[in-house]
């Protein structure tokens, strides 16, 4: 996943980001300003949702809750993580659908993959549209005994890298602060990471070891409820800088 050819500008809307650059938080929030077409723009939807626009590509990661003019937004590409209600719905899936539309699922979702005549995947394979690359990757949690995981990694559902004209978007759905992460740290220049809760995804300060792990330029949390990610930055924005 070489790191060439990128857009010149991050555009995200409606969300909070932070940059991080030479141990700096360089940002707090960027809105649009430039409407070029080496643009690339984030917005975050619902829970873990989120949307990525960049010359006429449009794509969603776990689209849920959408109001109904999203009906004018198709997808060109739709990913999902896994099969949690908060994560994949098909009442929004079809609002999303255009006769072209490109889904990909984990294999485990056989029914949606037989529903949506999608792309079954499991992590570390590889998928090329057009001139953007997919990569599925790991996405599981743990749980202390005697509890059950909640995202065990026998599943095989996927967190997702996305390689739009070498600009690289990590989107982690629902993971604890994984090791394979070495595997693709410095890679990233976007990372979306959950903050919780800690029973179901990373949280606190494992947020914060992962966005360390993974080297990314920048940071969007996802998967919060309202003013949680104030409160994570408040606690823990100054670890993230250093």
């Amino acid at each position: 996943m070489a790191l060439t050819n990128k857009p010149r500008v991050i555009i995200v809307v409606t969300i909070l980001v932070i940059g991080i650059i030479g141990g700096t938080l360089i940002a707090a929030s960027l809105v649009p300003t430039n409407t070029e077409n080496d643009t690339l723009k984030i917005t975050l939807l619902a829970n873990a949702g989120i949307m990525i626009e960049s010359d006429g590509l449009r794509i969603y990661v776990d689209p849920v809750d959408l109001p109904s003019n999203y009906s004018d937004l198709p997808a060109d590409i739709i990913l999902v993580t896994h099969p949690h209600g908060d994560h994949y719905q098909t009442d929004v899936i079809d609002m999303l659908q255009k006769d072209d539309t490109v889904n990909i699922f984990p294999s485990n979702m056989s029914d949606a993959v037989t529903l949506y005549d999608a792309i079954g995947v499991e992590p570390l394979d590889q998928v090329q549209v057009g001139t953007v690359n997919i990569t599925a990757f790991y996405m599981y949690t743990w749980a202390p005994a005697p509890f059950e995981a909640s995202h065990p990694p026998e599943n095989n559902w996927t967190s997702y890298i996305i390689d739009i004209n070498g600009f690289v978007v990590f989107h982690a759905g629902d993971s604890k602060n994984l090791p394979e992460y070495q595997q693709i740290a410095g890679q990233i220049d976007v990372v979306c990471l959950p903050l919780g809760p800690g029973c179901q995804t990373m949280a606190g300060y494992e947020v914060v070891e992962a966005i360390q792990d993974l080297d990314a330029d920048y940071f969007i949390p996802i998967h919060f409820t309202e003013g949680n990610e104030q409160l994570f930055m408040l606690e823990y924005g100054d670890d993230i800088a250093d």
